[in-house]
């Protein structure tokens, strides 16, 4: 069995909160990391991409939507918990939702649009640590 590999420096990611007609997308991670927690989508950024273009790659990869992004809604940093665990300085935009329905791929496995001040109320969902407060900065950045 080969050795894990452990990763030498952090990864940077980007995520989109979406919003449409006053709710927020939620996705729900099929596989590692966060498998089973409701997020963002997004992804990692390849080298030479700028944040926008791996947005709108990862967006469209994942749930096949065309959004337009507003601005830096925050960041969040991902340590590795546990050995070969990436480590992940993750951007997280707010975005407006432009055309299509979703169509998620194989690493997403369920979504929902929900008001962003409907998060608390949703305990019985697993949502990835500080989604909250993106969502709630999101919605400040996209207004009423």
């Amino acid at each position: 069995m080969p050795a894990v590999v452990q990763p030498t420096h952090p990864q940077i990611a980007v995520s989109a909160a979406i919003f449409r007609d006053g709710r927020v997308l939620l996705t729900r991670r099929a596989r590692s990391p966060a498998k089973g927690f409701y997020s963002l989508p997004g992804g990692r950024v390849e080298f030479g991409e700028s944040l926008h273009q791996a947005l709108s790659r990862e967006v469209d990869e994942e749930t096949g939507l065309r959004i337009e992004i507003v601005g830096l809604a925050g960041w969040r940093e991902v340590l590795p918990a546990a050995p070969g665990a990436g480590h992940y300085i993750i951007m997280s935009f707010a975005a407006r939702w432009v055309a299509r329905e979703p169509s998620l791929n194989d690493e997403l496995d369920d979504y929902r649009w929900i008001a962003p001040d409907a998060l608390a109320s949703l305990g019985d969902l697993k949502l990835t640590g500080g989604l909250e407060e993106v969502i709630q900065s999101a919605a400040r950045l996209i207004g009423p």
